[in-house]
């Protein structure tokens, strides 16, 4: 089986980190792939430290239609029994040919840019659900889910994110952007006098957060990390994971403290509320409700057994359904299962 996948995204989030850890695990796995990439991309370094190529592309606007073309000429060359496509752009720009065409959805996008493709995968079932809404057959969208990644680290020394030893600390992360939320974690910080946030992700509402965080008196509190790329390092010394988002299609951050054991209370927006079973692998409160987070953060940090009963269910139903091996392997075999050789 031959593989293309094409990743039109440069920036870093979710998806484009999901997008390389699936590509690195299906390349160990022995599957033969030619990877397409915005020209630029995040994704690159941790590729090439995987031992991994790929064709850069400009997928900005005004390139559409030299991207198209040189995309199908890569295509023409490789001859691949599967091309999947990341998000619309990607799809798109997809041109037609003798192979089968899957388009990956992370979120509710617009179908139309779907129209052309043979099959969709959603990374949740209400995305799936979604897609037959909209008219799309049973047999030709499929549920595949994420993995996180899965490495261990040590503990980033509190000290060094001028924390003090001692303190709660609670992590979220994600997008600097309003869908995120992370403005009613910090109006549920001033419920939780002791408490510490790390705060890790860039975007457009950092200078926004921080004027609010002095706001409200919980500045000296609350630590902007930026973009990191140690995760495991920080939920490693952390006491909780927080994903406060309104809008928030998966939830790979509950992946993300469900493979490295810690307990996670979020608000229920439809990925987290399709991934956590309340009271037994993490809590939910309502969105918009910094009343509602607030208390169900002290009850985890106030309460040691409850947090370990939260932390070792979340890290069984990671490791049941949504480990790396369980992934790859259900990915390799849907592309066998939808594959057709490539006509020469």
């Amino acid at each position: 089986m031959r593989l293309i996948q094409v990743m039109a995204s440069a920036s870093r989030g979710g998806a484009e980190a999901f997008f390389t850890r699936l590509a690195l695990g299906l390349a160990e796995a022995g599957i033969d792939q030619q990877l397409v990439v915005c020209r630029g991309a995040a994704s690159l370094e941790s590729l090439r430290a995987g031992g991994l190529g790929a064709v850069e592309l400009p997928f900005w606007a005004n390139f559409a239609p030299p991207t198209r073309w040189t995309l199908s000429r890569v295509i023409k060359a490789y001859r691949p029994d599967i091309v999947l496509t990341w998000m619309s752009r990607a799809t798109r720009l997809c041109p037609r040919g003798q192979f089968v065409h899957v388009g990956r959805l992370g979120g509710y996008y617009d179908l139309k840019y779907y129209a052309a493709c043979d099959h969709l995968i959603g990374n949740t079932r209400d995305i799936v659900e979604y897609c037959r809404r909209g008219g799309w057959p049973t047999e030709r969208t499929c549920y595949l889910p994420n993995f996180a990644d899965e490495a261990s680290a040590s503990a980033v020394p509190r000290t060094a994110l001028g924390t003090p030893q001692g303190v709660p600390v609670l992590l979220a992360l994600g997008r600097l952007h309003r869908d995120k939320a992370f403005d009613v974690l910090l109006l549920a910080l001033v419920h939780l006098p002791s408490v510490h946030v790390w705060l890790a992700g860039e975007g457009p509402e950092r200078a926004a957060l921080q004027a609010l965080a002095v706001e409200l008196g919980v500045a000296s509190r609350v630590a902007f990390l930026g973009w990191r790329t140690d995760t495991a390092a920080l939920l490693e010394a952390a006491d909780c994971l927080i994903c406060p988002s309104r809008v928030e299609p998966l939830g790979n951050v509950i992946l993300e403290a469900w493979a490295h054991h810690k307990p996670v209370v979020a608000a229920a927006a439809t990925g987290p509320a399709g991934l956590l079973d309340h009271g037994r692998t993490g809590l939910l409160v309502p969105p918009e409700d910094p009343a509602a987070l607030a208390s169900a953060i002290r009850a985890v940090l106030g309460e040691k057994a409850l947090a370990e009963t939260l932390a070792a269910n979340g890290h069984a139903a990671y490791a049941r359904d949504f480990s790396r091996q369980a992934v790859i392997g259900r990915y390799i075999e849907y592309f066998s299962s939808v594959s057709r050789p490539c006509a020469a």
